[in-house]
């Protein structure tokens, strides 16, 4: 979420993939390509979710040298073949040629292998998608796709503070893998809340989720935070400010 290069190469070893994300995070196409070449020198794949639909933002996203990206709320079978165009090289799509990091580094030639290296991951989000599930995965060109929980809940009515469980989603997630495995595609999900990951594992699923950067951050700044305010407290002789409570940075 956030454009740090130096967070992926502190902590992206202790993890097989990446989510760039240029949808929701506060990541542009230089902090993209800074997290990509991270992602290579730490030796994990890179995902970068784009933005939309639009051509230009999914070739650039490729440019970067990706390993893949993550396409939002795509609704149905004719959204995807658009989104194919646009980021398969001829005669599968139409992506343009020319991406300068991508031929620095492999030359030419690297477009030959570029429809089976970098992967398109359709994300589902609604209800209604979910439904069309199966034929947004029959489209050739696709090579996965992802159930967004938290815009599938919101539009079934459910609060964000609803419980990720196996109850609350795991009906989704076997469908959306059932159509994944019937058109030989792979499966991306957040598996994040209570018996979830074990679900996504029990029904077979490529990429799954384990938490972000954010949440990594501010989970550990709370734990840290409270363990000090509480060694602070039982000190005999506490840094104190002017209303007698310990202070610390």
């Amino acid at each position: 979420m956030y454009p740090s290069p130096g967070v992926v190469e502190r902590i992206g070893p202790d993890w097989d993939w990446i989510w760039i994300d240029s949808q929701h995070g506060q990541i542009d196409y230089s902090d993209a390509l800074a997290l990509v070449r991270a992602c290579n020198l730490v030796g994990v794949k890179a995902f970068v979710r784009v933005a939309g639909h639009e051509r230009g933002p999914i070739a650039v996203a490729l440019d970067t040298g990706a390993d893949g990206i993550i396409v939002p709320q795509v609704e149905n079978a004719d959204d995807a073949r658009a989104i194919v165009k646009a980021a398969k090289f001829p005669p599968l799509g139409e992506r343009s040629y020319g991406a300068r990091r991508c031929i620095d580094r492999e030359g030419r030639l690297y477009v030959e292998e570029a429809n089976i290296r970098t992967e398109v991951i359709c994300q589902i989000e609604s209800p209604d998608a979910l439904e069309r599930a199966e034929e947004i995965a029959a489209v050739p060109g696709v090579d996965g796709l992802f159930l967004g929980p938290d815009d599938y809940m919101l539009r079934q009515g459910l609060s964000m503070n609803t419980p990720r469980t196996e109850e609350t989603l795991g009906e989704a997630f076997e469908k959306l893998m059932a159509a994944c495995k019937q058109h030989g595609k792979k499966g991306m999900a957040v598996g994040i809340g209570d018996g979830v990951p074990q679900l996504c594992s029990r029904l077979g699923y490529h990429y799954i989720v384990g938490g972000t950067d954010v949440s990594f951050l501010a989970n550990t700044s709370t734990t840290k935070s409270a363990e000090l305010r509480k060694a602070l407290e039982a000190s005999a002789n506490p840094t104190a400010t002017s209303d007698g409570k310990p202070s610390f940075y």
